[in-house]
């Protein structure tokens, strides 16, 4: 009798989806502006960004919102270019609404790319975003402002944390960027892994094997810097090529992930390993790096990754900003 039980037990293990295996030691973030895709991945917090919203206001379940968010600002004394951008907030701010509906957690919602230089600017934008949660019930704390990782963004994090309005810092590629937001006592960064490996593998003209995957080598080296110095932001991974990628950052804080490998992740059983934990983070031997402005900016300068992909990061961002204006524009 004994042995059957065993083995409906191993059974069910078995029967455990990796997906449900990784949300036992990381967060899972659900990285999409379809919200309607969220109920069955049940992740914890979602993620959006403009290339994700422009995406979703196009498709027609999501007409409504777009709609909404034209109405609204029908009404309103503006005109031009801040017409278009105060529509365009509102709805980042309806989808993020909706999105709260769904998961139990925050949504990440992100300040104007064009913005990335200006630290005035992000945190009037920040201030922004709350006053819009807030009309519609939201509190703050349910609320993550995506701000690039330049040192501009870093200055404009700094001041919003100290207001308690808590930041994701995004476009984030070098361990550099990492410290001076955990100095900053940003909320979270989202370290973009795939993104890190389309340059080396660009570069060199090689493909990677995850463990290998200079993407996943360099959200472990920050993960092992915030542990191993004690700071509270927390690593989420981001911007996944494949599920090897994931399955390799298995235990770090947060992982936000898209909904196709989502799906992989959860149609598959196959055993997962936990690869990051705090206390093999703290063994790890790595110095402490002293920064100031210049030294930011020199150590920047000199990953050529980092600099590169940072600034085609926000070039995007900015690109998919003006195609959901005009996109808008078109039905103002």
């Amino acid at each position: 009798m004994s042995s059957v039980v065993e083995l409906e037990k191993t059974q069910t293990q078995q029967a455990v989806s990796q997906l449900d295996q990784l949300k036992q030691f990381t967060k899972v973030v659900a990285d999409t502006g379809d919200f309607a895709t969220l109920k069955d991945y049940a992740p914890q917090d979602a993620t959006t960004n403009p290339s994700l919203i422009l995406k979703a206001a196009q498709m027609p379940g999501y007409k409504s919102l777009v709609e909404a968010a034209i109405a609204d600002n029908r009404k309103a004394s503006a005109t031009g270019k801040a017409l278009l951008s105060q529509t365009v907030d509102d709805l980042l701010v309806l989808f993020g609404v909706d999105i709260l509906k769904v998961v139990p957690g925050r949504v990440s919602t992100e300040t104007d790319a064009s913005l990335s230089f200006d630290t005035e600017s992000l945190i009037n934008k920040a201030h922004r975003f709350v006053s819009l949660y807030a009309e519609h019930g939201i509190s703050r704390e349910r609320i993550l402002i995506k701000i690039a990782s330049t040192w501009e963004g870093i200055r404009a994090a700094e001041v919003l944390q100290k207001e308690g309005i808590n930041c994701n810092m995004t476009l984030l590629f070098s361990l550099v960027q990492a410290v001076a937001c955990a100095e900053a006592k940003a909320t979270l960064i989202s370290p973009f892994v795939g993104r890190i490996l389309d340059w080396y593998k660009k570069s060199t003209g090689k493909d990677y094997a995850p463990a290998e995957d200079p993407g996943v080598l360099s959200v472990k080296e920050i993960y092992a810097y915030y542990k191993k110095f004690g700071y509270a932001t927390e690593v989420m991974g981001a911007s996944f090529r494949n599920k090897g990628e994931i399955l390799e950052l298995a235990g770090c804080d947060l992982l936000t992930i898209s909904p196709q490998l989502l799906g992989e992740l959860k149609q598959s059983t196959e055993p997962i390993e936990r690869k990051l934990t705090p206390a093999l983070a703290r063994s790890s031997k790595i110095e402490r790096l002293e920064l100031d402005e210049k030294k930011f900016r020199w150590l920047l300068n000199e990953n050529a990754m980092a600099t590169e992909k940072t600034a085609e990061g926000i070039r995007l961002f900015n690109a998919d900003a003006v195609k959901l204006q005009d996109y808008l524009a078109a039905k103002l």
